[in-house]
């Protein structure tokens, strides 16, 4: 006859021990999302666009976020610009809970801690503003001194190579010279966090090879820490870290070994386990084994063994 009140010990400590795991859990980081989930409703249709996502994002990370059309990704980089809130989970970026903040907490943020780029040129600078008026916009709105202001943004039109558009407006500009002011405007008020939503979108691959440059200066030079949304195959071959979501959640991620932008070096694709003990197998993998429905696991000395189940339903 089983012991209750052991019974109830090993259950309290089961539960102590997950509570310090979730307390551990994205420790350090700039970014942690811990099964986030965003469910929306459109015309009486439940669309479960995250479906228990976990992420992590060291400081100081310059790193691409991969996925088809419907994958998730917009979804999660508008939780993290604070444009959008999650349904459950919980999503911390430098310490602020963006499940939990107000209204004027969330404009502090975006004003603060994290930087936008959207795709489309147009969406990221004032017509009417040059170069110089755009970067210094953000920080005049932050209350900035007018010093400080000219001389940052001085910094940022030259450390990313656009000092020459200082007086231009942007459709003086070109495309890549568009985006790279953007930049510019995005972090001018010494945000934690750069997102930069497929911003080669609209680029030939001179503009995007110009823009990705930029990125990798914020990033490296200006400390900023940065996460490209891309489609663009050379985009996420020259960061170290490429995370791939599929169907609301992280599936691999691809780690380079080497300094990012080298044309040298291994890559290594790994499957991402999850908080829940999930993993997506590659559906290359699965067709080739004809695996559907149910698999069979077992676990070996050194590692878990996965076969398709033969034994009809």
């Amino acid at each position: 006859m089983s012991d209750p009140i052991a019974a109830t010990s090993l259950e309290q400590l089961h539960a102590t021990t997950a509570q310090a795991q979730d307390a551990d859990y994205g420790a350090g980081a700039l970014v942690a999302c811990d099964r986030l989930v965003r469910i929306y409703q459109a015309e009486g249709i439940e669309v479960q666009a995250l479906q228990g996502l976990d992420l992590v994002v060291a400081h100081g990370e310059l790193t691409a976020l991969v996925g088809a059309s419907g994958s998730g990704k917009s979804t999660l980089v508008n939780i993290l610009a604070g444009h959008d809130v999650p349904t459950a989970g919980s999503v911390w970026v430098d310490g602020h809970d963006l499940a939990a903040m107000s209204t004027r907490q969330r404009i502090g943020y975006r004003r603060h801690t994290v930087g936008f780029i959207w795709q489309q040129t147009a969406r990221n600078l004032l017509p009417y503003l040059t170069a110089a008026q755009n970067v210094d916009l953000p920080m005049k709105l932050a209350n900035s001194g007018r010093k400080a202001r000219r001389a940052r943004t001085t910094e940022l039109l030259e450390a990313l190579s656009v000092g020459h558009c200082a007086k231009r407006c942007p459709d003086e500009m070109s495309g890549g010279e568009q985006q790279r002011v953007a930049i510019a405007a995005a972090i001018a008020n010494k945000p934690r966090l750069l997102l930069a939503d497929e911003p080669t979108g609209e680029l030939d691959s001179a503009g995007a090879d110009t823009v990705f440059t930029a990125l990798k200066t914020a990033n490296t030079e200006l400390g900023v820490t940065v996460l490209v949304v891309t489609h663009d195959s050379e985009v996420s071959s020259k960061v170290r870290r490429v995370i791939a979501i599929r169907d609301g959640r992280t599936s691999t991620e691809t780690l380079r070994n080497d300094d990012a932008g080298s044309a040298s070096g291994h890559a290594t694709e790994y499957l991402v386990l999850d908080r829940a003990g999930r993993l997506q197998l590659p559906r290359a993998m699965t067709e080739t084994l004809g695996m559907r429905d149910r698999v069979r696991a077992e676990l070996e000395p050194d590692h878990i063994g996965v076969w398709p189940d033969r034994d009809p339903p």
